[in-house]
């Protein structure tokens, strides 16, 4: 039984992390594709490739999601067998959850969804959650992110505008054109580098389970591997309706407001996975960077009504997760267990 759980939960882990591409491949391209810095298909096909890259570049994250959300004590049997099933449940919620706001073209996190599964689920399993490294890993950074996305590109697009005020406007927009590219790579490789090491994690977080690794272990090759071509492939499979939404419904974007959204969006990305270890919402940073750099024509730029229900779906995102998770632990406990 309990191999078998281990090679579902796997399995499921690629499933979400194949979801995450295509859900959250917006959040690389979107931009790029409303300005016609890149045609739709390549600019998919680039942010997939550097998911791919991204992925293998650290294990930062996936440590934190396996050790710092939700203790999974090694013990034999079926408490072992309890602790896989609460894994499974996670990934049930999480999908779940991705799948819904992905078919709603609600940039949600999936991110946080995965963490809000795990805190459901350990909580039905009567698991301990470690609210202080949840506190301190993903409900801070999950605040301050989008802030500082949304400050820092209001900042930078003030100056950018500032430096740029007397030039001519074709060569200019051309120049972003081409300056996108390079911003919109390094948007993928930091959603590669966040999202992918969570799916890590989770498949860690079931070799830890089950007592095939030891906390202090290397996540092992075959996992990073898989986790980064999983999502790669996700984002080539492409989220247009989601992409709709940031590049075109929340506000109509110019070639140097997309390169400053993805600019500041990608050092956000860097810093909080390299330097804090926190596993943030891509979605959060990139939306709020587009909005803080369309309020620097004027606030009534932004549509408030679209970001409103962005804002609606990101509150809900860890409760709702929470609750289908838990929900789905108490019917697979009572089919495994």
């Amino acid at each position: 039984m309990e191999v078998a759980l281990v090679l579902l939960v796997v399995a499921l882990a690629l499933g979400f992390d194949y979801t995450n591409g295509f859900h959250d491949a917006s959040n690389a391209v979107a931009t790029s594709v409303s300005t016609r810095a890149l045609t739709p298909r390549v600019a998919v096909v680039m942010a997939a490739v550097m998911n791919f890259v991204g992925a293998l570049l650290g294990t930062s994250v996936a440590e934190t999601i396996a050790t710092s959300i939700v203790t999974l004590d090694l013990r034999e049997g079926s408490h072992a067998n309890a602790a896989l099933v609460v894994v499974l449940a996670a990934l049930v919620g999480a999908i779940g959850w991705n799948l819904l706001t992905w078919w709603r073209g609600l940039p949600s996190s999936s991110s946080h969804a995965l963490i809000g599964g795990l805190v459901g689920a350990g909580l039905a399993g009567s698991f301990v959650v470690q609210w202080g490294e949840v506190l301190d890993k993903v409900v801070i950074p999950m605040v301050l992110s989008p802030v500082i996305g949304f400050t820092l590109a209001f900042a930078l697009m003030i100056g950018v505008l500032w430096r740029f005020r007397n030039a001519r406007p074709g060569p200019t927009t051309r120049g972003f054109r081409l300056a996108q590219t390079v911003s919109a790579a390094a948007m993928a490789l930091g959603h590669g580098l966040q999202d992918a090491q969570k799916t890590m994690g989770v498949i860690f977080l079931a070799l830890l389970s089950a007592g095939w690794v030891r906390a202090d272990d290397a996540i092992p090759l075959w996992v990073k591997l898989l986790a980064a071509l999983a999502i790669s492939l996700g984002t080539w499979s492409g989220g247009w309706r989601i992409m709709r939404t940031l590049g075109r419904r929340l506000i109509d974007l110019d070639p140097p407001r997309g390169f400053v959204a993805e600019s500041v969006s990608a050092f956000v990305l860097y810093v909080m996975a390299m330097g804090l270890h926190a596993p943030v919402s891509t979605t959060q940073t990139i939306t709020s960077a587009i909005m803080g750099v369309g309020a620097t024509r004027r606030l009534s730029a932004v549509r408030w009504g679209v970001a409103g229900n962005i804002g609606v779906a990101w509150l809900l995102t860890i409760p709702a997760a929470a609750l289908v998770s838990a929900g789905s632990y108490a019917v697979l406990a009572a089919v495994l267990l």
